[in-house]
């Protein structure tokens, strides 16, 4: 199987972990694209959806599925997301969607994160892929210094505006062995709005997709 077959098999293997009758939380990206459709097939046992991002909403209303404001609700069972990187501790790197901020908002509401992702996402350490930090325009090259101190480059994501109205920095170079000191650390530096390190909003379970089918990782 392709990447693109991947990813719509673990879309559909998600749907197994869609509450009946509840409302679903929702990511953003070309996996979770692929899960939104095959939630349609099943959207009048569902309540409808809080998601993370306008594309997303734009997808889940084409299917004729209800998203409701994250302000009106209080709480959600599950929340069904993609990543960029994901180790075995169920830690992860996010945003190359630039939605990490609205991402983390939806997964902190849920009680558990499903990750979805193609085999390809699993690593050892976070860092490969360059990381995401979403900063207030103002604050965009005194951020980049202060990652720059943490042994990062940080390069200004060009085009690119969140649909909070603020910039990406993505950042290379770091080796990141503790994701939750770091993501700590740089949630610090005034005018960060939110790092792309998932790992206080670290995945439940994982449904990696791999040529072999689909291969659940149950995180502790």
């Amino acid at each position: 199987m392709n990447q693109q077959e991947l990813k719509v098999l673990v879309g559909r293997a998600a749907l197994e972990h869609v509450v009946e009758g509840a409302l679903v939380g929702v990511g953003t990206g070309s996996t979770v694209n692929c899960f939104i459709d095959a939630l349609a097939t099943i959207k009048a046992r569902i309540a409808g959806a809080v998601s993370s991002s306008e594309q997303s909403s734009e997808r889940l209303r084409a299917h004729g599925i209800a998203v409701l404001d994250a302000n009106a609700v209080e709480s959600l069972p599950i929340y069904i997301d993609g990543a960029d990187e994901i180790d075995h501790a169920g830690h992860m790197i996010k945003g190359g969607g630039a939605a990490l901020t609205r991402e983390k908002i939806v997964a902190d509401m849920a009680l558990r994160f499903v990750c979805i992702a193609d085999e390809s996402k699993l690593v050892a350490t976070l860092g490969r892929f360059p990381l995401p930090v979403e900063v207030i325009p103002m604050a965009a090259r005194h951020v980049a210094r202060r990652l720059r101190a943490l042994g990062g480059e940080a390069v200004l994501r060009e085009g690119v505006l969140t649909d909070n109205g603020c910039r990406i920095l993505d950042v290379r170079g770091l080796v990141i062995a503790d994701p939750p000191a770091l993501e700590r650390e740089i949630n610090q530096i005034p005018g960060v709005v939110t790092v792309g390190i998932f790992a206080r909003n670290r995945a439940s379970v994982c449904l990696l997709g791999t040529p072999q089918g689909v291969r659940t990782l149950a995180f502790q």
